[in-house]
């Protein structure tokens, strides 16, 4: 019977483990919802005649011309700010991804998601839109090796085939033969 009880305690000691991590885990979602409140990301257009700002989700929240945009007339302007624009919502992503990585851990790669398929959007490479990424103040907690609410080691081994200690305990208690 000891070592089904210390099977027992292993395998709640292992749930206590995950409950913790998922705690742990998740802690930071408020934290996370602020970064993500205050985000903020800019763009200006190579001539820097337009100036795009945007929020969380790529809402645009401010869009600037100066003078000489405006002069260049309708059809350059429209390029100048739908470029700008794209520029502007892109890094939005881009630094949501980050966001979110940093608080909830690398296992989907959201990162690596973003900077691949903006790249294919945009015509340009993964390693051109990282290297707009922010730079990192530190790094951010490794999450891929642990487990939410699942054990970080292999399940044990079945307990032995037959009766266990237990059930022969409860078969003597109710036998009705005695």
């Amino acid at each position: 019977m000891s070592g089904e009880f210390e099977h027992l305690v292993a395998e709640f000691e292992r749930f206590q483990a995950g409950i913790r991590n998922a705690d742990d885990r998740f802690a930071g979602l408020g934290t996370m919802r602020q970064q993500l409140t205050e985000l903020r990301a800019s763009a200006v257009s190579p001539d820097g005649g337009v100036t795009v700002v945007t929020g969380p989700g790529g809402a645009v929240l401010d869009v600037e011309f100066t003078e000489g945009a405006l002069a260049k007339g309708p059809r350059a302007l429209s390029a100048a700010l739908l470029a700008t624009l794209r520029e502007a919502v892109g890094e939005a992503a881009r630094r949501q991804a980050v966001i979110v990585e940093e608080n909830m851990g690398d296992d989907l790669g959201l990162v690596d998601q973003v900077l691949e398929t903006q790249a294919v959007a945009f015509g340009t490479t993964v390693e051109e839109l990282r290297s707009k990424l922010p730079v990192e103040a530190e790094a951010p907690q490794d999450f891929s090796e642990q487990r939410v609410l699942r054990p970080a080691d292999p399940p044990p081994a079945p307990p032995p085939a037959g009766p266990s200690a237990g059930d022969r305990f409860l078969r003597n208690l109710f036998d009705e033969e005695d």
